[in-house]
């Protein structure tokens, strides 16, 4: 059976500013999600699934209306606020959407096999949906999963501090921990993040973060939604609130309900976390292009 590409697309990027998972960076127009689905077709994907989002779905399909038939499935589905489970009602100052971790869920009715989930934004690297498909034909445990991790140093923004989850793995490559570090940077004394104190702490830049790659069984939905009624019980009413992916993860593995081992891909990351961060993206491209990594033009 074929893995599926799940792409979380239904973030409008409010740092970035726009829609900006459509927006082009390649030779002939393409966006960073053509050429993640690009890689993982050559990795042996058998279908795509977006997650998307109603006020924006008609201007999202136009941009791939034609462009992968014959190539790849394709399937969306959409997240929205007032999705909730039996016995919750949206509260009507919730304007936030409820994070990664429901995105995915809104997958269920049409995932049925092992999958690889992405950000819309991000540029992973064809070496990494390489190294996830070797994963998942050796992987028979439907409750081992994978993260492709990456180094904190080829990660970072020249325009401003990110967000990244820092993971360390035990003596098996099995992640063990994840740590929500904000406010890291980096200048001419190297890689730092800022704490709560608003103290400046050197880090090596070797640490292996994630990057929001992961790789799942389709058991995942069964605990997303038992997770997800009781982070509801817990925190409806808090309007910033989210349901993220990692936590889900992290709450599984110290339960022992699953293990996620820790993958490492040679590929480039990069992605556009700020609007200055496009021409990097666009340059990085060509330079992919130019060496034969990519075709000219991908369809």
């Amino acid at each position: 059976m074929k893995p599926t590409l799940l792409i979380l697309a239904a973030g409008m990027g409010s740092r970035y500013g726009g829609l900006k998972q459509i927006d082009p960076v390649g030779p002939n127009g393409e966006t960073i999600m053509e050429y993640s689905i690009y890689d993982a077709i050559r990795a042996g994907f058998g279908k795509v699934v977006f997650v998307i989002r109603e006020s924006f779905a008609d201007e999202f399909k136009a941009r791939f209306a034609g462009k992968l038939d014959g190539k790849i499935q394709v399937e969306y589905v959409c997240q929205e606020l007032d999705k909730l489970p039996d016995g919750f009602v949206l509260p009507e100052d919730r304007v936030k959407p409820w994070g990664t971790g429901h995105a995915i869920l809104m997958a269920r009715d049409v995932i049925h096999e092992p999958f690889a989930a992405i950000n819309a934004d991000d540029f992973y690297g064809a070496g990494a949906y390489q190294v996830l498909a070797d994963f998942f034909k050796e992987s028979s445990s439907e409750n081992e999963y994978s993260m492709v991790g990456y180094r904190l140093d080829r990660t970072l923004s020249d325009f401003g501090t990110v967000s990244r989850g820092v993971s360390v793995a035990d003596h098996q490559d099995n992640l063990a921990r994840i740590t929500e570090v904000t406010k890291i940077g980096r200048d001419a004394n190297g890689v730092f993040c800022i704490d709560e104190n608003e103290e400046r702490q050197p880090l090596t830049g070797h640490e292996i973060v994630s990057m929001n790659f992961w790789g799942f069984k389709p058991s995942l939905f069964q605990h997303l939604e038992s997770l997800f009624v009781e982070f509801l019980k817990d925190n409806l009413n808090q309007p910033k609130s989210e349901f993220y992916i990692p936590s889900v993860v992290f709450s599984l593995i110290q339960s022992g309900t699953v293990t996620t081992k820790v993958l490492k891909a040679d590929s480039p990351w990069f992605g556009v976390t700020y609007q200055e961060d496009r021409p990097f993206v666009i340059s990085h491209v060509r330079s992919l292009t130019d060496r034969g990594i990519y075709p000219e033009k991908l369809w």
